[in-house]
């Protein structure tokens, strides 16, 4: 029969051939003929709607500023299109545009101007200082600041620079885009976030994260029950622009939290004079998986098991050939569309969006749905003296978890098996019994009877909102009064049920567990500000202010089996912590060349005893504008440069319990009661505490340099920095008797990070209908611990950590003194004359004869030392394309699933069960786990291509009264490393069957009306 291919062609260069293209293929077998029909008829309409543009003109002139200087760089934008060019060496430019058009000329430190074609071919333009640069404006903490003004290390990201594709969290949107900020995906599960550190971690046992402030709103880091990110909850398509405050000069405004780096995400706004506009954005994905963990197929294990395995064993094996983790993974298909409206209403701009998201898993059953909404009014009153900034935004998500233990039991479980049993016992599923018929508790589980027989599910809903007045005194204009008032609440609900006849809750009768929490994050910000010109060449820029906000976190979690007969855990749970504080910063701009910034703030945590409650954290910075020096103020070559020196104190006060200084009482659970008489009690367990924990503390010195040049279109930064942390947390021993636990955390240590950071974007090509920027950012950093302990103890080797999976307790890692954190502790592996490891044979490196603990090295680090990101966005007519590429270099992993599956005693499973191994067994050959052999360690540098994307402008759609857009993406499309596992970028650095990212392929439609 002879194949039928539907295919649709929008312009003879372009077509979609649905039997030529995997994406296409993929949508069309989940979706069916019908949809994928109708999808292509929509887009088919909307392309056909397209309307002829007025006839083009050459338009050629000159750019020069108010002092006659010519302006080379100076971008020529045809107003409403993507059509632009760049003014040459002379000031220069020539462009093809309608003769009804309006062109749009822009230059950094110049007012943009728009100027009407109106059958012109020859214009002049002068573009005048820009005093205000709206469009340079940076947001800090508590309140803006010019960008050329700024004194501390700052990144702003916007709109335009964001990563494009099926976006599900905002920390996605800026992924390799900042130099300094490391965002490692936490796995591909729907909604999964990403661990976030800006120049390195400060703490080994308080948070890492940054501080992230939303519209003003500081946020909680803590989980949000039934949320897999707490960022999830936020709707990327919503955000204006991340700025992301890096040293402590630029940090030390928020105190306490600010140790780690400070986010500030801004989102979008209407605008004063807007009209109305509404735009509509779609997006369909395909999720594919990129690889499997390579373990023996069927055949393989069979002829393993015969030549290595007993009778008992041999007689174990079955006469299927199952690929499991073909059984549990499938192509994953997403959905998102949003619709939003802006425009201003009298002195009122507006903005009104919602958004739904649905993202499917490429592991079964695994689904995040979420619905999303957003208003913002920016009302003027009082003659403009009044402005009134309001933001709510709400989201509901409702989330099905998969039992990710299906990922590690698909590369263990028996590949002879069949997936059915062909009885109804354990849902129909084929599992390791016993003789007596019963589920064999310590055998690998059937992978799809652990997902289709696990009901996890939870809905969340989340609002974060805040209303701002700033009031400009009508006797005094200089000063101004900020009231801030916001809050940040969600509610969970989840239940997990697994019926009585699963195998892997067979013992307990099945499990159902409900759970709620409720977060409340209230705040209350106030502050006067007062900007005045002293003289001509003099401004100061003063700001004090006070701050409240209140944490509570609610919870309760209640486990039975599934009949709800008996209570296996009921465990609620409720919490509080307050933040009360002053602060201040103070700027001083003389003659646009010297700028003075000094900022205090103090702060007290009820997380601490009175004595250690209050901290005081300043910080100073200076900057020298050089470019505005008269030797190089008409520079021809040189546009911007400044120098920067800051230095500043910061805290941290997430030390992860809000009473650690208090003596406490834990209840018992539900199986560790007491019997008396007849009836169980729960106890109350005392617990150890340190009254005299207290914030650990960061000195941050940053020296940093902005420059630009003219005619290289060449701009960027360079910064060099070191942290140094002191009253570091660290876990240490007890004296015996002397407290309820014989170990406690307490400020003993240091540690220090200390690095570089270069940015650079270059505009290549700047042509009528075509242009090329490039933009590369690389960070080097290098952490290292300085003490750990009150007194010097030579014979301290540190704290273990980095648990692994095999062996009860067992770990890989370890904090020491003169190295980096966690780095990997490891035994030095022995080979023979061929290359091959030696099983149990390792280095005797402390020479006593025997191998020990003390035998062990510190090997490498799991953070790499440099990363990298690079990424290219081209234009060409109305067609764009571009990509996004990443970089981490002397990270290292330690492949926990080739440690565990890469042993013979692997297959032999527990109790007449078999389980699967991976193909390193056959070279190495050993009979039992080595787990702490270096063997296992590999260098997990890579270079990941996140995403590439394409665009086309359709132009006026609908007679010439809306705008549409096509564009097509890529995200995760190739990875270059020697790690031999699915992936190398493993935050953490312990490789054990992680959720995998898949492939992405995203179609998408913008309409603007």
């Amino acid at each position: 029969m002879k194949r039928r291919v539907h295919s649709i062609s929008i312009f003879p260069i372009i077509q979609f051939n649905l039997h030529q293209t995997p994406m296409m293929i993929s949508m069309y077998k989940v979706f069916g003929r019908t949809n994928v029909r109708l999808n292509l008829m929509m887009l088919l309409w909307a392309c056909v709607s397209i309307t002829t543009m007025a006839q083009d003109i050459t338009v050629s002139g000159k750019v020069q500023e108010s002092n006659g200087s010519v302006l080379p760089g100076v971008s020529v934008l045809v107003k409403g299109t993507t059509r632009g060019t760049q003014t040459d060496a002379d000031g220069n430019f020539k462009i093809a545009a309608p003769s009804s058009a309006t062109l749009v000329f822009s230059f950094v430190g110049m007012t943009s101007q728009e100027v009407a074609i109106n059958n012109r071919t020859q214009l002049s333009v002068t573009l005048q200082n820009d005093n205000k640069q709206l469009a340079e404006v940076v947001v800090i903490g508590y309140g803006t600041q010019r960008k050329k003004d700024l004194t501390g290390s700052i990144a702003s990201i916007t709109t335009a620079d964001f990563n494009k594709g099926n976006i599900a969290t905002p920390d996605q949107l800026v992924a390799g885009k900042v130099a300094g900020v490391q965002i490692t995906p936490n796995g591909g599960a729907p909604g999964a976030g990403s661990t976030i550190r800006i120049r390195g971690g400060a703490s080994l046992n308080a948070s890492n994260d940054p501080l992230i402030v939303i519209d003003g709103v500081p946020l909680d880091n803590t989980i949000i029950n039934g949320a897999a990110n707490p960022l999830s909850l936020i709707n990327p398509n919503d955000i204006e622009s991340f700025n992301i405050l890096k040293d402590a000069s630029a940090t030390a405004i928020y105190g306490s939290r600010a140790s780690n780096g400070v986010i500030m995400i801004t989102t979008k706004k209407g605008k004063k004079g807007d009209v109305m506009r509404v735009n509509l954005s779609t997006q369909a994905s395909v999720g594919l998986k990129t690889g499997l963990v390579d373990v023996l197929s069927g055949d393989d294990f069979r002829a393993l098991v015969n030549k290595y395995g007993t009778a008992t064993q041999k007689s174990l094996l079955g006469k299927a050939n199952t690929d499991w983790q073909n059984e549990i993974y499938r192509a994953a298909v997403s959905t998102d569309n949003n619709l939003s409206i802006t425009g201003a209403f009298k002195n009122t701009p507006y903005r009104v969006s919602v958004g739904y998201t649905n993202q499917s898993g490429i592991l079964k059953t695994s689904n995040m749905g979420r619905t999303s909404a957003s208003v913002g009014l920016t009302p003027m009153l009082l003659d403009n003296h009044l402005k009134i900034d309001i933001n709510v935004k709400a989201a509901s998500i409702k989330n099905k978890f998969a039992n990710q233990g299906a990922i590690g039991a698909a590369a263990s479980f028996d590949p002879t098996q069949p997936v059915y049993s062909g009885t109804e016992a354990y849902g129909g599923y084929y599992e390791w019994v016993n003789a007596d018929g019963k589920p064999n508790t310590i055998a690998t589980r059937n992978p799809l009877g652990l997902l289709n027989l696990t009901d996890d599910r939870a809905t969340v809903n989340r609002s974060i909102g805040n209303a701002q007045f700033d009031y400009k005194f009508h006797f005094l204009p200089e000063l101004h009064a900020n009231l801030n008032v916001g809050y940040d609440v969600s509610r969970s609900d989840g239940k997990k049920v697994i019926p009585a006849l699963a195998a892997s809750n067979f013992s307990n009768g099945g499990e159902k567990t409900v759970y709620t929490q409720d977060r409340t994050n209230k705040l209350l910000d106030f502050y006067l500000n007062y900007v005045k010109d002293l003289t001509k060449d003099t401004r100061i820029d003063l700001m004090a202010g006070y701050s409240y906000q209140d944490f509570m976190n609610s919870t309760t979690t209640i486990t039975k089996d599934e009949a709800e007969t008996k209570t296996l855990n009921d465990s609620p749970y409720k919490t509080q912590n307050t933040l009360v504080s002053f602060f201040g910063r103070a700027n001083l701009n003389v003659q646009d060349r010297y700028l003075l910034t000094f900022t205090l703030r103090r702060d007290g945590s009820s997380r601490f005893a009175k004595e250690n409650r209050w901290g005081t954290f300043p910080s100073a910075a200076f900057a020298w504008k050089i470019s505005e020096m008269d030797f190089l103020k008409s520079s021809s070559v040189i546009s911007d440069l400044k120098l920067r020196v800051g230095y500043g104190v910061t805290g941290q006060q997430d030390v992860g319990q809000n009473f650690a200084y208090l003596a406490r009482y834990t209840p018992s659970t539900a199986t560790a009661q007491q019997l008396l008489g007849t009836t169980y009690y729960n106890t109350l367990r005392a617990e150890g505490y340190n009254a005299n924990i207290k914030w650990e503390q960061t000195v941050t010195q940053n020296v940093g340099l902005d420059f630009a040049f003219k005619k290289a279109r060449l701009s960027g930064s360079i910064d060099y920095y070191m942290k140094n942390t002191s009253d570091l947390l660290n876990v240490v021993p007890v004296a015996a008797g002397t407290n309820l636990t014989n170990e406690i955390l307490s400020n003993v240590g240091s540690i220090e990070n200390k690095g570089l950071e270069l940015l650079l974007n270059h505009n290549t090509i700047s042509r009528e209908d075509f242009t090329l920027d490039l933009g590369f950012n690389a960070t080097y950093n290098e952490n290292k611990i300085t003490k750990l302990t009150s007194a010097n103890d030579p014979n301290y080797k540190g704290v273990l950590v980095g648990g692994i999976s095999g062996g009860v307790g067992s770990t890989i890692q370890i904090h020491s003194v003169g190295y980096p954190a966690s780095s990997f502790f490891v035994a030095q592996q022995v080979y023979d004359a061929s290359g091959k490891p030696v099983e149990g044979v390792y280095v005797d490196r402390n020479g006593d004869g025997k191998i020990t603990v003390d035998d062990y090295y510190h090997y490498k680090s799991p953070a790499p030392r440099v990363f990298i990101g690079f990424n290219a966005q081209a234009t060409y007519k109305k067609l764009s394309a571009g990509f996004v590429l990443r970089g981490n270099f002397g990270n290292y992993v330690y492949n926990n699933i080739l440690s565990t599956n890469g042993v013979l005693q692997a297959f032999q499973g527990a109790n007449n069960s078999l389980g699967n191994v991976v193909p390193n067994v056959l070279t190495t050959l050993f009979a039992t786990p080595q787990y702490f052999s270096d063997y296992y360690m590999q260098n997990g540098s890579f270079v990941r291509m996140d995403n590439a994307f394409a665009g086309y402008d359709l132009g006026k759609i609908f007679g010439g009264k809306s705008t549409a857009r096509l564009s097509a993406t890529v995200q995760n499309v190739f990875v270059i490393t020697k790690y031999t596992g699915l992936n190398p970028e493993v935050s953490g650095g312990i490789d054990n069957n992680i959720y995998p990212i898949p492939r992405t392929f995203t179609l998408g439609l913008n309409i603007g009306f």
